[in-house]
């Protein structure tokens, strides 16, 4: 496979990461209008949106997997490859995890407003979306405030946690309701650290550097 070749399969598999990401967010996003519109319409969607971002996942799988096999890539390559790897795993989870939170939506008898719910399940699509972008426009700083970030959502589910333990201590008729959205809640903060973990990926790709090695 000459140069050129190659660098157009990267491209490729660039906009597959991008097209993945999106389907991550839709997902969030279902379940985000499912507890504001209170309904469970936009949650019955994400199960079958899951099985799509399944799908995309082993369509960019096999993807890299040519691109190792047809061309020895060179180092900078091998990275970024293997980044890919790793990340469109994170995003399956993200899409897993989405669902899991529509599901508990599904079964939900009640529903009850609350405004940082809202507002953690957006920070999880804000940080997903810029997890991806990083990745596809090779921006370290991009990927290290993604990192960063997790602070925020991570403050903002205690917040959430400590509100509902509130609310069912002044309303415990609906205990089982508030239970359910804490741990829709934590299906967010998980999303967040899913974003984390392709954002730290990225700065693998970048620096051959993963984890805690650098400080973000």
């Amino acid at each position: 496979m000459m140069r050129r070749e190659f660098d157009e399969k990267l491209a490729e598999l660039n906009r597959e990461m991008i097209s993945m990401g999106s389907l991550c967010e839709q997902a969030i996003h279902m379940t985000e209008e499912s507890l504001i519109q209170e309904t469970k319409i936009q949650a019955a969607k994400v199960t079958p949106l899951e099985a799509e971002i399944l799908q995309k996942e082993k369509h960019i799988e096999s993807m890299c997997l040519r691109l190792l096999l047809l061309q020895q890539p060179m180092a900078a390559d091998l990275r970024d490859i293997s980044a890919a790897l790793k990340m469109v795993t994170d995003m399956f989870r993200i899409g897993e995890v989405a669902k899991d939170a529509a599901d508990i939506i599904m079964y939900m008898r009640n529903f009850h407003k609350m405004a940082d719910l809202e507002e953690i399940s957006e920070k999880a699509v804000y940080m997903v979306h810029r997890s991806v972008d990083a990745f596809v426009s090779r921006d370290f700083e991009l990927a290290k405030s993604v990192i960063a970030y997790d602070d925020v959502v991570d403050d903002l589910f205690v917040h959430v946690r400590n509100d509902l333990i509130q609310v069912i201590r002044s309303d415990a008729e609906h205990a089982e309701d508030y239970i359910d959205l804490l741990m829709i809640a934590k299906y967010f903060e998980k999303i967040g650290d899913h974003a984390v973990s392709i954002a730290e990926w990225t700065v693998y790709s970048l620096t051959g550097v993963h984890k805690g090695e650098i400080e973000p």
